[in-house]
């Protein structure tokens, strides 16, 4: 009885403690209702001031201030057709789709359909659809977009456009969360930068609207005031304005510059291109070209650097001069006139002038080392080569030897002096020889501490001889015989030329000489101490000049100079 009693009135304390927490009861024994978690990926109608159901349709008609929910996109509009079997809707009137604070998509109607879990957006009249993801815009007609990967696109021509760029494509598709787009089907990039030009013409092209990088890998024009980049494999920087061209790219200058290579590397603003394997450069204007492994190249200093294989045509003329070296230097350099100032004389008329300062410009190169260069009418070794456009004159260091037809000029520095592509007039400041096969072993020879050579249309002409002159020529007769050797030195030398004969010769103040027989010219005779022929390293033909034989090569890597006497008769090649 006792154990009753004490179970009767503990259950009338706990009755009464319920009693005095009738929300707890609730919270935990009370009837619940399914709340559905909106980050679920399925589609939730969230709100409609309207709801009407036909019983036998199969859709809802739901409008006013309309709301969808699928998992973080939000999508509203003024009225729809509901289907809850398979979690798809049309919707019509102020389409809007909106994930968080940066993804819109705006359109007039919108047809989405559940199991595919896609978006099929519609504009009406003038209307376009568009997206908008922060500071990129996308609009077009008819726009598909795939809520399960994120990826929206058109296939009826469409536009997109951030801060530096402006895209159009007939097909295209971006993808929001990467930033990526890509555009088929004759597309075309602008710059919106007021200041700019760059336009991209392609039918294949992938961009990034976060780096604004534009790759291409359909044959593509990249059009801008500095000139066009022609490629079918490239990437190019648009907010940096860089490139790098593959597949054998083309690029064209306004000056008439074209450019091709393997591989190059471009950066715009400042006008530098770097270029590996087979480069090919061509300048119409100055009607040369260059070929070579490697390049550099500034557009805006006018200057360039070649190296590997480097070959160097000149084509102004007829005939081609073909340049072979190992490396290659050209640039643009600045010089400053000054004109004096102009008194002024009224018998005449004329006005006085103010002293000015005038700047003038041009083109040097050098090349170096092996040098070897051909036309038909001369051709030429040296270890180093220096051409200037400002005097048109070729001046070569180490070792120097130029050919012109039986004539052969060596000594330790030649300077050829051009007039219209043509040779001019030589110049040898510190030493020179001349040699002149006639037959056999005969040779006339001039040697001499300076000399001057006056050429026309590729002949001798004159020539001035300054200190140590020495001198041994086989005169021709009437009939062309050689039948004596003369022999002279002197201070200084004049003579002209008339083809293979020396019209006049000059020499003073004293001039001690020998006339010699032929019949009675011994071997010993026929050669002045420092006669040396060169025929076997000259170039005989345009490939040639880019072998380099082991005789220049042992020639140019000897630290002698010409003068010194190193080479001496016994080294002749007939």
């Amino acid at each position: 009885m006792r154990n009753i009693i004490a179970a009767i009135i503990a259950a009338a304390v706990t009755l009464a403690a319920l009693a005095t927490a009738p929300g707890r009861l609730r919270a935990n024994y009370g009837p619940q209702i399914s709340r559905p978690s909106r980050t679920d990926q399925r589609v939730f109608l969230e709100h409609a001031d309207v709801l009407h159901k036909e019983s036998l349709d199969s859709f809802m008609i739901v409008a006013g201030n309309v709301k969808f929910r699928k998992g973080p996109m939000i999508m509203t509009c003024d009225s729809a057709h509901y289907y809850p079997d398979t979690e798809s809707f049309d919707a019509f009137g102020r389409i809007k789709m909106q994930q968080g604070d940066t993804l819109f998509i705006f359109a007039d109607e919108l047809n989405y359909r559940g199991p595919q879990q896609t978006c099929y957006l519609y504009s009406m009249g003038h209307n376009k659809v568009r997206m908008i993801n922060r500071d990129v815009t996308l609009e077009t007609y008819i726009f598909v977009y795939d809520l399960a990967i994120n990826l929206g696109y058109y296939t009826t021509g469409g536009e997109l456009y951030d801060r530096h760029n402006r895209l159009t494509s007939v097909e295209g598709e971006y993808d929001p969360s990467r930033k990526e787009a890509n555009f088929y089907t004759d597309v075309k990039l602008h710059s919106r930068s007021n200041t700019d030009t760059l336009s991209i013409f392609t039918d294949t092209l992938f961009y990034s609207t976060l780096s604004h990088i534009a790759e291409l890998t359909s044959p593509s024009l990249v059009v801008n005031r500095r000139g066009i980049i022609d490629t079918r494999n490239g990437v190019y920087n648009t907010a940096l304005d860089t490139a790098a061209l593959y597949d054998r790219s083309h690029i064209t200058t306004p000056e008439g510059r074209l450019l091709v290579a393997d591989t190059i590397y471009y950066r715009r603003k400042e006008g530098i291109g770097e270029c590996f394997g087979n480069l090919f450069m061509s300048d119409s204007a100055r009607q040369a070209c260059l070929s070579a492994d490697y390049g550099f190249f500034n557009q805006m200093t006018d200057s360039a650097f070649a190296t590997g294989h480097l070959l160097i045509k000149e084509y102004s003329k007829e005939d081609t001069l073909y340049v072979h070296g190992s490396q290659l230097n050209a640039r643009r350099i600045l010089s400053h006139v000054s004109i004096p100032a102009v008194e002024g004389d009224s018998a005449s008329g004329t006005a006085p002038s103010a002293a000015f300062t005038r700047t003038d410009t041009s083109n040097v190169a050098d090349i170096w080392p092996r040098v070897r260069f051909y036309r038909s009418d001369f051709q030429g070794v040296c270890d180093s080569l220096h051409v200037s456009s400002a005097d048109t004159a070729m001046r070569m260091y180490k070792h120097p030897v130029v050919w012109s037809g039986d004539r052969q000029i060596h000594g330790n520095i030649i300077e050829v002096q051009m007039n219209d592509s043509t040779v001019r007039q030589a110049l040898l400041p510190e030493y020179g020889f001349i040699t002149q096969r006639l037959a056999d072993e005969y040779y006339n020879q001039i040697s001499g501490k300076e000399i001057r050579a006056g050429f026309d249309r590729g002949e001798l002409q004159s020539l001035d001889i300054s200190g140590n002159v020495e001198l041994i020529m086989f005169p021709e007769e009437a009939d062309s015989t050689i039948n004596k050797l003369v022999k002279a030195e002197s201070s200084f030398l004049s003579a002209t030329f008339k083809g293979r004969t020396a019209e006049r010769i000059k020499m003073w103040p004293e001039t001690p000489g020998s006339v010699t027989p032929l019949f009675l010219v011994r071997r010993s005779m026929l050669y002045l101490p420092r006669f040396k022929r060169f025929d076997g390293i000259r170039p005989l033909s345009p490939a040639d000049v880019t072998v380099i034989p082991a005789a220049m090569d042992a020639l140019m890597g000897s630290g002698a100079a010409i003068e010194a006497g190193s080479l001496s008769s016994s080294d002749t090649d007939n």
